[in-house]
């Protein structure tokens, strides 16, 4: 028997909530599997630990982390605490402490969901966004000058290298080799930005040449967007920079029928450290405690901690129930049922237990 350990950090809003419900449905699959073991260490990290001393993680925190497998996280967050204080306090250490440079975030119609698209059901959308997840917008280079003054300056410089910007390349192009359609696009601006995102399109085209078989094309980011809506067929692999990826998947799990059903993997590709796993929704204070979180987004985000780890079968066994729950018409309210968070997750572990696969 493999045995994997788990940090979880369920953190702040529904993560609490969320990864209890994934934490049940991944002791559901050890059992139904019996071939593979789950150590699961909880963090008590995120907002309230903030409040009580200061800091959302120890300043040794990474390192607690470095003997883990797979981290599964919950969300970050609060109300009274700034959204930059919790980001760059708890999940952006990590990811880039831990060069998790690839951010990986599927999206697909499943079955018994509806997509505000007219005429678009399962099959018809299948994409994976690929997202930059080290540097770019995100890189943390900049500053503020003459605070409270009329002349106040604040700059956010982007940083592009050239090695990143090909290993992400380098890598959504094998992630669309992989893909029956082998279909990749280029996500950049590079008609307003000049030398960042123009250096993306010229590594593109020199990547291209490593991978013959795959058909690629390119899109500026605001046309992306139309495309999305107005094309979804027309797409499967998509990569793009820190915040053009981000942005653009909020858009994908929303056109999937909801941000609650969409995942993410935060992976260091040569795993000379733990990957990341966690749902895309977010905190959402305003539904935390009533019971009605959607857990498929962390549902779908175990199961890609699964693939990562090498369980390929539990992973599939895990989608298949999600999959088998939400056609029956089992589901939260924001994808027009009635159920709870509980519900789903005890009809999930219940379809694990009569899996066949």
């Amino acid at each position: 028997m493999k045995h994997y350990k788990i940090a979880s950090i369920p953190a702040d809003g529904i993560g609490p909530e969320v990864i209890a419900a994934g934490l049940q449905a991944l002791e559901a699959l050890e059992r139904r599997d019996g071939g593979f073991s789950l150590d699961v260490t909880a963090f008590d990290w995120g907002s309230e630990r903030y409040r009580r001393t200061g800091a959302l993680m120890p300043e040794d925190g990474k390192e607690q982390l470095k003997g883990f497998d797979a981290i599964f996280f919950g969300a970050v967050g609060a109300p009274d605490v700034p959204d930059h204080v919790t980001l760059w306090g708890l999940r952006l250490p990590i990811c880039q402490g831990f060069d998790q440079y690839a951010n990986v975030r599927p999206t697909r119609i499943l079955p018994g969901i509806e997509s505000p698209l007219a005429g678009v059901g399962p099959g018809d959308l299948d994409w994976v966004v690929v997202r930059e997840n080290s540097e770019g917008e995100y890189s943390g280079h900049g500053g503020r000058a003459h605070r409270g003054f009329p002349e106040e300056v604040g700059t956010e410089v982007a940083i592009f290298t050239r090695a990143g910007v090909t290993r992400i390349m380098r890598y959504a192009f094998t992630l669309a080799q992989a893909r029956p359609r082998k279909f990749l696009t280029v996500v950049t601006k590079s008609n307003a930005q000049r030398h960042g995102m123009v250096m993306w399109d010229e590594i593109a085209a020199e990547v291209a040449l490593e991978f013959p078989d795959v058909t690629w094309d390119k899109m500026l980011v605001d046309a992306m967007t139309v495309r999305m809506v107005k094309q979804p067929r027309s797409l499967d692999t998509i990569v793009a920079t820190n915040l053009h990826a981000d942005i653009l998947s909020d858009l994908a799990g929303a056109l999937a029928g909801s941000l609650g059903i969409a995942p993410t993997a935060n992976i260091d590709p040569e795993r000379r450290f733990p990957s990341m796993f966690e749902p895309i929704h977010g905190s959402a204070f305003d539904i935390t405690g009533k019971g009605i979180a959607n857990p498929v987004a962390t549902f779908w985000t175990a199961s890609q901690m699964l693939e990562h780890l090498g369980e390929p079968a539990a992973a599939a066994r895990l989608m298949q129930a999600v999959e088998a729950v939400c056609e029956s018409g089992i589901k939260t309210p924001d994808i027009g049922g009635n159920a709870t968070t509980r519900e789903v997750t005890d009809a999930v572990c219940e379809a694990i237990r009569a899996s066949n696969i």
